[in-house]
């Protein structure tokens, strides 16, 4: 009887260990190239660190990731297909400010789901600083001088921006509700075409990122007058800030990454690791500051403390100035 038990137990044990052999590996993420989705045009400011940031990562995740545009409704469309992606972490969202922090809350946006709600935040890469900028030979030297100006010919001063609801638009609107001032937006189609009538004179100022017009102020044509956040930029570190005049302003774009709501905790790791190393290395930091904006890693709770603060922020200024979408 022993003699079968112990063959009984054998055979077991070599079954047993058959079938562990024969059992998948878990899955190593990721066992084929992610992709980042860009909800901008290629070549502008979320297509390029989103390049940027896709090759620093691909040998550090064993993987070449790609970069994909889906661009429309200042980001949305991307975030959208992102959203509704397989919550694997095979498909990541460049989530910018604009397209998490004030498109969902526009009146009458009408969006099929809200980014900053559906998109977790994974790890922010970088901040895009903004700043006030004139014609060369704009009559204005600094912001107070706009200030008085617009207190006494109310409405009658303009700003610019690329569109309805745009980063810039509500920068204008902050300015207007901390002056107690009463200004007139004008929309364009793009900064740049918005570049060329304050150029021309047709408009008073805009509120921009600085990497917008940077190459207008380099060869003369426009000028800053006042940077919209506290951050020191390479090559205008003497340009006064706005919140001198008006304490309070403090307008900072910024640059990060998302993945889909559900995404496993060890996928978001593995991600945020990878953000984390390249941005230790000098390389990324280096060639993003050469982009324009200003480096800054920070890990999904501080990315998703950025988050909230600034959806309280624009919210306020979107009701305050009652800002609709296009």
């Amino acid at each position: 009887m022993r003699s079968q038990t112990r063959h009984f137990l054998a055979v077991l044990v070599a079954l047993a260990t058959v079938f562990t052999i024969s059992l998948p590996e878990a899955a190593a993420f990721p066992e084929r190239p992610p992709r980042i989705v860009s909800g901008f045009a290629a070549g502008g400011g979320s297509d390029t660190l989103s390049r940027l940031v896709a090759e620093a990562i691909s040998a550090l995740l064993g993987q070449r990731v790609a970069v994909e545009n889906r661009t429309g409704v200042n980001g949305a469309i991307g975030a959208e297909a992102v959203a509704r992606s397989a919550p694997d972490g095979y498909t990541a969202f460049q989530c910018p400010m604009s397209t998490m922090a004030i498109t969902p809350q526009l009146q009458n946006a009408n969006l099929p789901l809200d980014p900053g709600v559906e998109l977790l935040p994974v790890a922010n890469v970088a901040l895009s600083s903004y700043a006030l900028v004139v014609a060369s030979n704009s009559r204005f030297q600094s912001v107070a001088q706009i200030l008085e100006e617009a207190r006494r010919r109310p409405g009658e001063i303009t700003f610019a921006s690329p569109g309805p609801g745009s980063a810039q638009h509500l920068s204008g609107e902050l300015m207007k509700r901390l002056g107690n001032v009463s200004m007139q937006h004008i929309p364009y189609r793009g900064a740049a075409i918005a570049a060329v009538d304050i150029i021309g004179g047709r408009v008073d100022f805009m509120i921009t990122n600085i990497g917008d017009v940077a190459g207008q102020v380099r060869d003369g044509s426009m000028r800053f007058i006042a940077q919209g956040d506290p951050t020191r930029v390479t090559g205008y570190e003497s340009l006064p800030r706005i919140a001198d005049t008006l304490p309070g302003f403090d307008v900072t774009g910024w640059f990060g990454l998302c993945l889909p709501r559900g995404t496993p905790a060890d996928v978001i790791a593995r991600w945020d690791g990878a953000l984390r190393a390249a941005m230790a290395d000098p390389a990324l930091p280096r060639r993003l500051t050469e982009a324009g904006f200003t480096p800054l890693y920070e890990p999904p709770e501080a990315f998703a403390n950025r988050l909230a603060a600034d959806r309280a922020k624009w919210r306020d200024v979107i009701r305050a100035g009652d800002v609709r979408a296009q």
